[in-house]
């Protein structure tokens, strides 16, 4: 059964996607949650994400439960839809 959301709400999806961006800016998302919230803002089910993003999807379901140290490599080509790729950053004090 397919449990994406059938109703496109414009709104609705801005105000994830910018949630989303805030959340990302202030470093207040891991990267399971982070790599999760992406898949979900594609409507994309976990074997069509790996599929699109190039990576298997035993490696996408351990990045999402928080199981794998991914590579920076595989990282990068899951946020590169979204404009985001690994970098350093200074920690919030």
């Amino acid at each position: 059964m397919d449990r994406r959301r059938k109703h496109f709400d414009p709104e609705r999806e801005r105000a994830l996607r910018d949630a989303f961006d805030e959340d990302i800016v202030n470093h207040r998302l891991s990267i399971p949650a982070a790599v999760k919230m992406m898949r979900r803002l594609s409507h994309l089910t976990q074997a069509e994400f790996a599929k699109h993003r190039g990576i298997s999807i035993i490696t996408l379901k351990q990045i999402e439960s928080g199981k794998a140290q991914p590579k920076v490599e595989t990282l990068n080509k899951i946020g590169e839809i979204f404009g985001l790729e690994v970098a350093f950053t200074l920690k919030k004090r």
